[in-house]
Formats: C-alpha cells, structure tokens, sequence
C-alpha cells in the first residue's frame, strides 16, 4: 500500500513509519534524503538508524530520489528533499522530478513529510517558496497514494 504519513515536527512520523513498513515483505529498504550537514542533524540521523536496527537497508540519497525507488520501501523524508532542492539550487529540476516520483511509485511505500503550511506565512522570500514546494509535493503524493495520514502528538488520524 502507498502510504503519505505527514504531521508537525516529532509527531512521531518516522517511528510509525516503520511500523507500517514491518508490514511489508522482505527485503525492505530506508531511502533516507537527510544529510548530516551540523552536529544536531547528525545525532538526529543516528537516532533514526539505531531505530531501524539493521532491518533495512539504507539508501542514502538528497536529491534523485525518483532514481532509487524500489518495493517495500520507507522514504523519509520529503521535507527534507524540498530543502535539498533548493541548498543545491535545482529548482528548475523540482518540477521533472516530482513527476517521476509520482509516476514510479511502488506499490508498497511509506513517504514521510511535514504539514509546514499549517502555521504562520514566512517573511522571507525563501521561505515561502520553500512552503510552496513542499505543500505542491506533499499534495501530488497524496493524490497518488492509497492512504494519508496525519499524525498528531504520537496519534495517526487517517484522512485517506
């Protein structure tokens, strides 16, 4: 099943995320789009990888993501990929890419995202482009996927 699990910053996306995809067949595989750019973003990313214990295999990708898709598979996280877009300026990509990621979906999938537009409007110009992207990203995969849902404060709400 294609899955959008979205929700505010530890809303506990990314632990429900592998409680979906302990549903899938082995072998299951982790596409992780974060890069360990600070001392914070590192100890996130190896809180994460000691969740998953060696119980997938990890693809490591920031931006061609649409390249590395594969069945039974956890993509964590599109919000990040939005922001990678637009460090390593490929804007002009985002478009092309989208739409290849949308197109080679596998069947069993769990794609987890942010909700960045529900708050406040940024007051910088960035910012708000970045809003723009990821809430056109957020809205294209859950148009393709069989299921979407929200989590708030640790608790999945299905929308789809």
């Amino acid at each position: 099943m294609r899955t959008l699990l979205t929700g505010g910053i530890k809303s506990g996306k990314s632990s429900h995320a592998l409680v979906l995809a302990g549903e899938f067949p082995e072998p299951r595989s982790f596409l992780a789009t974060a890069q360990s750019l600070d001392d914070e973003m590192a100890l996130c990313i190896a809180r994460h990888q000691s969740e998953r214990e060696g119980r997938y295999l990890t693809i490591e990708e920031p931006l061609m993501i649409h390249e590395r898709l594969a069945e039974n598979m956890v993509l964590d996280c599109l919000t990040l990929w939005v922001n990678n877009v637009l460090y390593y300026e490929k804007e002009a990509h985002f478009e092309p890419w989208l739409d290849s990621l949308v197109k080679g979906l596998p069947r069993n999938i769990v794609i987890v995202t942010n909700e960045v537009g529900m708050g406040f409007v940024p007051q910088d110009a960035l910012s708000r482009r970045y809003g723009i992207l990821l809430g056109r990203a957020n809205s294209r995969i859950a148009a393709a996927c069989d299921r979407v849902i929200l989590m708030v404060a640790g608790l999945p709400l299905i929308v789809k």
